[in-house]
């Protein structure tokens, strides 16, 4: 996800989109420690993308 879409987006729509990556995340996580999860570079993936919304809201609040 660029960071250019995510600007374009409005403030509820991103707040949704980082609530719904945490739980990604979440079951990402849970996936890892119970030895079913396959590629372990999505949670870093997931991680930035969530780091990208966090960035972009504080900005539009700033």
């Amino acid at each position: 996800m660029k960071a250019s879409e995510l600007k374009n987006k409005s403030m509820e729509e991103l707040t949704a989109k980082a609530a719904e990556l945490s739980q990604e995340l979440f079951n990402l996580r849970f996936q890892l420690h119970t030895g079913r999860l396959e590629n372990t570079a999505k949670i870093s993936s997931v991680k930035k993308d969530i780091a990208r919304i966090k960035t972009i809201l504080s900005e539009k609040r700033g």
